[in-house]
């Protein structure tokens, strides 16, 4: 199988001459051995001569000419419509002039210019060769003629049919690429949205607390020193989502690493949001997307816990079982002073939902009946117990 492949392979990087060289030799063969003599196509009922030198001339324009059927195609066509003519008018009737429909087939298949043109001339071509037949007192009725010129337009018809099947793949191929272009920019979007907007609110809500602790220079000191941190893990986090756009970087890497929960919650809490964070059971063998997306659900509430809960009393449950990581978080009602930060745009929430959505997941957000906001999220691993 493994060679079998691997000859595929050199033989799909072949030049299309190379590989249309056999079987145009093999016509070419074909016409000289001696039982297929006289057994080709026969238009115009021309008394069958013995081969000379015309007839190989005749043969090699028709069969040899295949090997620039798709490289180019109306060259070849040319070339074998002459060598047609030759056979035919001089009563060879070789085999080879099965070439013809293989040329007509293949220029409406790949002739990409000139197709109108190309059709008026093979017309007229065809016209003329049947007036120097009927001048030379055949006696082939024009029915026959008409039926012929038919079934080319025919072979024409089905490389064009041929084409626009090829043209209509390409541009589906195209439209899917396109598609997966845009889902993978509103993926980085998304990715930008939620490194950006909780890092950068964090460093708003600490540089907006320091301007109140201007006497207590040792909370002060303490405070800008969290929003130092605070810049460098936001730094690490983008190098981090502009290292996915590297294609060699593997698809593990997108999960963050083990204790990044801990560390979002540390950083909420150094941002004056009493977090209470519990992690219970045991995370599957296999997450797949599951760990980044719960992640980004703890990271995205917790950034509007700051942005409009700023002091309240905020919970972090995440449940893992084999099935499924449960993502719940719960804001008390909001907090007593504003506090100037970015404002939102609206696709926070609703990505979480997009993302959620697509591992066949469930996702709930809105107000506590008791005051307060929740978000809730159960996110599939895809591992089966």
């Amino acid at each position: 199988m493994t060679r079998a492949h691997g000859l595929r392979q050199v033989w799909g990087r072949l030049h299309v001459t190379a590989r249309d060289l056999p079987f145009a030799v093999l016509l070419f063969s074909l016409a000289f051995v001696p039982g297929l003599r006289g057994s080709g196509t026969d238009i115009g009922a021309v008394a069958e001569r013995p081969y000379d030198a015309l007839a190989a001339v005749a043969i090699g324009l028709q069969a040899l000419s295949l090997t620039l059927r798709r490289q180019w195609p109306v060259v070849c066509l040319a070339l074998v419509a002459a060598g047609f003519v030759l056979d035919q008018l001089h009563g060879y009737h070789t085999v080879a002039g099965s070439a013809l429909p293989l040329a007509l087939l293949s220029t409406g298949a790949h002739l990409e210019r000139y197709r109108r043109t190309t059709v008026a001339m093979g017309s007229v071509a065809y016209v003329l060769f049947v007036a120097e037949l009927v001048r030379r007192g055949t006696d082939e009725p024009a029915a026959e003629f008409v039926s012929f010129y038919v079934a080319m337009c025919l072979l024409w018809g089905g490389g064009a049919w041929l084409r626009s099947t090829r043209i209509a793949e390409a541009e589906r191929r195209h439209q899917v690429a396109e598609q997966t272009r845009a889902a993978e920019r509103a993926r980085i979007a998304r990715e930008l949205h939620d490194v950006v907007t909780h890092h950068v609110t964090a460093m708003v809500v600490q540089a907006e607390a320091a301007r109140y602790l201007t006497a207590a220079p040792e909370r002060l000191d303490e405070t800008l020193t969290a929003v130092t941190d605070t810049g460098r893990r936001a730094v690490a986090d983008l190098r981090h989502l502009l290292d996915l756009l590297n294609p060699d970087h593997g698809e593990g890497s997108r999960t963050p690493p083990v204790g990044r929960l801990l560390t979002l919650v540390e950083q909420t809490r150094r941002a004056g949001q009493p977090v209470e964070f519990t992690e219970k059971g045991t995370p599957a063998a296999s997450t797949g997307s599951a760990d980044l997306v719960a992640y980004r659900v703890v990271q995205e509430a917790l950034t509007n816990a700051l942005k409009y809960a700023h002091g309240q009393p905020t919970s972090v449950l995440v449940r893992h079982s084999e099935r499924d990581i449960t993502v719940e978080v719960g804001t008390d009602g909001p907090g007593k002073r504003p506090v100037t930060s970015p404002g939102g745009s609206g696709r926070g929430l609703a990505g979480l939902r997009e993302r959620v959505d697509v591992l066949g997941g469930e996702f709930e957000a809105g107000p506590r009946s008791g005051g307060g906001f929740a978000v809730r999220a159960r996110i599939p691993t895809g591992s089966r117990p």
